[in-house]
């Protein structure tokens, strides 16, 4: 099984603990990511990517409230997430 799969089972299995986590974390991580944005200012690059990020994260909330497909809710988080960080590392080391 691929890395990808294994960790959806383990989610998928868990679902209530995991998502709940789940919104905490990657909220937390969408919260640093836009402090490192703003950190750079506020002109219009700055603020297109902090709407990537608020959308992002608001994309895996919503997923999660409106109780969608497991699969959907991962996927959105994994996005959320993945997201995050490459603005994170992209604001701290390049910019």
């Amino acid at each position: 099984m691929t890395l990808y799969q294994t960790t959806f089972d383990i989610f998928n299995r868990n679902y209530m603990g995991s998502a709940a986590m789940a919104v905490i974390g990657q909220s937390c991580l969408g919260g640093a990511a836009a402090m490192y944005v703003l950190a750079n200012g506020t002109s219009i690059p700055q603020m297109i990517q902090l709407a990537i990020i608020v959308l992002a994260c608001v994309f895996a909330n919503t997923s999660i409230l409106a109780q969608m497909k497991h699969k959907v809710v991962f996927n959105l988080l994994l996005l959320s997430s993945i997201l995050s960080v490459v603005f994170i590392l992209l604001n701290t080391l390049i910019l």
